[in-house]
């Protein structure tokens, strides 16, 4: 099916300036293109949704080790720590 597209039309919405050679060209190039979104349009349509494969892809964890016994030696490397936790100068503000 041919399609009438009035191309200068486009190119003022779009704020293009487009010479006669291109209108000329376009005119016949744009019918084309929408043509061949349809027909994508379409097949995607009847594909209809896939789920995605679901599945772990983490490693088992072969020498699994006490939660908290290398706490102490991470806090230890960090510059400054509060507590348990690493320090970091504040970089955002709150808003009031």
């Amino acid at each position: 099916m041919t399609q009438k597209v009035d191309v200068r039309a486009l190119a003022n919405l779009a704020r293009l300036e487009v010479s006669d050679e291109e209108l000329a060209r376009l005119e016949k190039e744009i019918p084309a293109i929408l043509g061949f979104v349809e027909t994508i349009q379409a097949v995607s349509g009847a594909a209809g949704e896939v789920a995605p494969e679901v599945r772990n892809v983490m490693r088992e964890d072969v020498n699994p080790h006490e939660s908290g016994i290398h706490t102490e030696e991470l806090l230890s490397a960090a510059p400054s720590r509060k507590g348990d936790l690493v320090a970091v100068k504040q970089v955002l503000s709150r808003k009031k």
